[in-house]
């Protein structure tokens, strides 16, 4: 039984392993105790406070496996990505240098500070521990975070992104800020991710240079990070855009992985949710059905588990003593539905989707 739920200062540990197991390493979700502990204290904050619109929240959630009495994931949703420091990226655009008199016109690709992503909201500091991968339970705690979402949409902004990890090379190094960011900074990729886990990444932006980047004046290796995502993030990124989400022209300024945005509205989560009552049944009774992510009405208690899409004629949902219990529901309360299956993820690997048509 995995349940998703509000971290709890109790998962202080748990928080720690998952941080250091991180592949690669996140400078969203450090391991470094103090910054944890400060991460849930203001996630606690955020779900006991009154919000009326998106600030400075931070809600993290973690994943909990009931049989094995372990937290065995984390995930984070930043309601407003800049509310204190702007959310930096760089964003992809084409300037064309001509000359009539030498019969030239050439269209250069450019790389241009931005802090357009500030005001979305911002999925990030994924972590789940690796007996795990490859199982329902990335897709529960990757999603689930879009069922908090679809019940208290005031607490959030329309628009949705996710920062991908970029792509590092065999040594673990960053071809992308080995060709530009060190060249500002004097440091390695290893040395500034440390550091951007304890600091805002903001920092970064103070100090890069605010005139476009010219990508013919990159390295080759370089160019070809841009907007490329880490190996083992590859299935995530896959499963997001079938979830919805359309790459857009931003991407980080620290590793140049690709940064994915949408309309919430427009999300499979969101369009496919939807309220049963519930019905609790024993578990030999349940026919078969589809699996599906099921949360209760909660706030501070929220939670959310994997069970059977099994409506009844009258369309009760029917939930089993235990998954009725986790979720803290009985007979008649209502719970958030929606299918755990993505329509399209198979054929979305290796797929190339187009910009969303608001980047063009």
């Amino acid at each position: 039984m995995l349940v998703v739920r509000p971290v709890l200062p109790a998962d202080l540990p748990a928080l720690e392993r998952l941080a250091g197991d991180a592949v690669p390493q996140l400078t969203n979700l450090p391991a470094h105790r103090d910054r944890l502990e400060e991460r849930i204290v203001r996630s606690r904050q955020a779900f006991a406070a009154e919000v009326a619109f998106p600030g400075d929240e931070h809600y993290t959630f973690v994943l909990e496996d009931l049989e094995r009495g372990e937290v065995v994931g984390t995930a984070t949703i930043r309601a407003q990505a800049g509310a204190v420091d702007a959310y930096y990226t760089y964003r992809q655009e084409t300037l064309i240098h001509a000359s009539q008199q030498l019969n030239v016109r050439r269209e250069v690709q450019t790389l241009a500070l931005s802090h357009e992503v500030s005001e979305a909201s911002l999925l990030c500091a994924y972590s789940l521990d690796p007996r795990y991968r490859g199982t329902s339970a990335e897709s529960l705690l990757r999603r689930a975070r879009l069922m908090f979402i679809a019940q208290y949409p005031e607490r959030f902004a329309s628009l949705l992104a996710m920062a991908f990890p970029g792509f590092l090379d065999e040594a673990g190094e960053s071809p992308f800020w080995n060709s530009v960011g060190c060249h500002f900074f004097g440091r390695d990729y290893q040395e500034i991710n440390a550091l951007a886990g304890i600091r805002s990444k903001s920092f970064i932006a103070e100090v890069m240079p605010q005139f476009p980047l010219y990508l013919p004046l990159l390295t080759p290796r370089a160019r070809a990070a841009i907007g490329r995502e880490h190996p083992d993030h590859e299935r995530a990124l896959a499963e997001m855009l079938a979830e919805g989400f359309m790459r857009s022209r931003h991407v980080d300024i620290f590793d140049a992985g690709p940064v994915i945005k949408a309309e919430r509205e427009r999300l499979q989560s969101f369009r496919r949710a939807s309220w049963h009552p519930v019905r609790v049944r024993p578990a030999g009774t349940l026919p078969d059905a589809a699996p599906a992510m099921v949360a209760n009405q909660a706030l501070e208690g929220f939670r959310c588990v994997v069970a059977r899409y099994a409506l009844s004629s009258t369309g009760q949902l029917m939930l089993t003593r235990e998954h009725a219990r986790q979720l803290g529901v009985e007979d008649g309360r209502a719970v958030l539905a929606a299918p755990l299956a993505l329509p399209g993820l198979e054929e979305a690997d290796g797929h190339e989707p187009g910009y969303d048509e608001g980047e063009l």
